[in-house]
């Protein structure tokens, strides 16, 4: 691909306005799904270029009861200056207030009469490493605390704060308080911001491509040419009619990490963080809890969040999670609860309660074990046939697991990339796999389940997973062993 040219100054006007009418319309989604699902404290309008929100008016969410959200998008069209302590205190290039200093007038005028707010810097900017209180950003609350609070007066980071605290126009009492409720949203450029949106609008029950989603900024844009800087419930309703963007029920969201921090965290009904609590530091080597933390607590968490997503039936779940913590999500959500569950799996909405014609029943090896009177499954769609059934032979023999059989289930077109080309393949398939381990275990005290599939089909599994056996399932851990026993499901 030839490099672009260098954008002209009306260019980069134009984008950065395409990213603020983006992050405004993110707002709007909130507004909307909230509303429907009868979320505790709803948005009830979004302002965008709000009066009396001083620098921080480019989005505001307001909600029944604060706090309120307010919003400073900074868009930059190079990544040459990133956030740091020099990008947020320089004077304006027109010798006036730094950034910084806006914020903090900002924040005391907001939270006069100690009324609680949210303030957020949002930017395409990347974090500097190299900055002693940026580097410590929390990516999960997007907090500067408590790493910022850290240290004597004499280190780093302690001459630091007195130096925001200086620019700001704060002692360090105030600018503790300000980075209590100032999040730094960073990286988050053009193609992180339409993913969060695709999200957002599958949540809200739209329609979710490039298409629609640009239709929905171009509207938030419409409605600050006209003059409207408050954008209500009804307006966004009817913007929803009018794009023709409506495909089905606004849902509840439950977000899960356990591998790298869920974008869309902050806007779920529920969240469970377990990114911390997983080995290593690497989003591709999370493979199992780290000691204390156990695979019981993650089931005890992942088992209790339909106690706490508000009414309805209707829920997309997000995060990043392997393939045993999808199952067992499917499970405390199953089908015969009458939830039904939605998950975006590489840009497709996967929904539990799709349509299909015929179930597509998988193909099935039979290998001999004959270590007891269980029976293990591989679920099979995405790994060469015969590697997957030697290592799990081979894990089942070393760990001298009491089964008689292991079952191997591949699509009917073997296992590969895109073997489930949609949704309504993963349902008739996962109608399929479950039918035939219906018959197959009717006289078994217990299957061992190992999966190589898509995300989205193991939880779609694990939602239709009932009249079948007490199910132990396993991740794959890539140690010595291969597998490790992560969950115990009844069925």
């Amino acid at each position: 691909m030839k490099p672009l040219p260098a954008p002209s100054a009306s260019g980069v006007r134009i984008t950065g306005d395409h990213y603020q009418w983006l992050i405004a319309w993110a707002g709007c989604l909130i507004l909307l799904r909230e509303n429907t699902t009868r979320a505790a404290n709803p948005v009830i309008s979004v302002g965008v270029e709000a009066d009396g929100a001083g620098k921080l008016d480019d989005v505001v969410l307001q909600r029944r009861t604060p706090p309120h959200t307010y919003t400073q998008v900074k868009y930059a069209v190079g990544s040459a200056t990133p956030v740091n302590e020099e990008y947020l205190t320089n004077p304006s290039p027109a010798g006036g207030p730094s950034i910084l200093e806006k914020i903090a007038r900002a924040w005391r005028t907001l939270s006069a009469d100690n009324i609680r707010v949210d303030l957020a810097l949002v930017t395409n900017r990347a974090p500097d490493p190299g900055d002693p209180l940026i580097a410590g950003r929390d990516a999960r609350t997007q907090l500067l605390l408590p790493k910022a609070a850290d240290g004597g007066p004499r280190s780093q980071t302690g001459k630091a704060r007195t130096r925001w605290a200086q620019n700001a126009g704060l002692n360090e009492e105030e600018l503790h308080d300000l980075l209590s409720c100032l999040r730094f949203d960073l990286s988050r450029d053009l193609p992180h911001v339409q993913e969060q949106l695709q999200f957002l609008m599958a949540a809200t029950g739209l329609r979710h491509d490039d298409q629609a989603i640009n239709d929905g900024a171009n509207w938030v844009a419409q409605q600050v040419r006209n003059g409207h800087r408050t954008i209500t419930l009804d307006m966004v309703e009817a913007a929803v009619d009018t794009l023709k963007l409506k495909t089905g029920p606004a849902r509840a969201v439950l977000s899960i990490a356990t591998l790298k921090p869920d974008p869309v965290a902050g806007e779920a009904d529920h969240t469970i963080d377990w990114v911390d609590r997983f080995e290593t530091s690497s989003e591709f080597t999370k493979r199992r809890p780290l000691a204390p933390s156990t695979w019981t607590q993650l089931q005890e968490d992942i088992e209790a969040a339909p106690a706490h997503l508000p009414g309805g039936t209707a829920i997309s779940v997000t995060g990043s999670i392997r393939l045993a913590p999808a199952f067992l999500t499917g499970t405390a959500f199953r089908m015969v609860t009458g939830a039904d569950l939605a998950v975006l799996q590489r840009g497709q909405l996967w929904i539990t309660h799709d349509r299909y014609d015929t179930d597509w029943h998988p193909t099935v090896a039979e290998h001999a074990v004959g270590q007891g009177e269980d029976l293990a499954v591989a679920v099979n769609m995405t790994v060469r046939a015969d590697h997957l059934t030697q290592d799990v032979l081979d894990y089942l023999r070393d760990q001298h697991t009491p089964v008689s059989t292991l079952l191997v289930l591949t699509p009917p077109t073997g296992p590969k990339d895109g073997s489930i080309p949609d949704s309504r393949a993963a349902n008739a398939l996962a109608v399929g796999i479950r039918d035939t381990l219906r018959r197959a275990t009717r006289i078994t005290p217990r299957i061992h389940l190992f999966l190589a599939c898509p995300m989205g089909l193991a939880l779609l599994l694990g939602h239709r997973w009932n009249r079948l056996r007490p199910t132990v399932v396993y991740e794959d851990v890539r140690s010595a062993q291969g597998y490790e026993a992560a969950f115990t499901v009844e069925a």
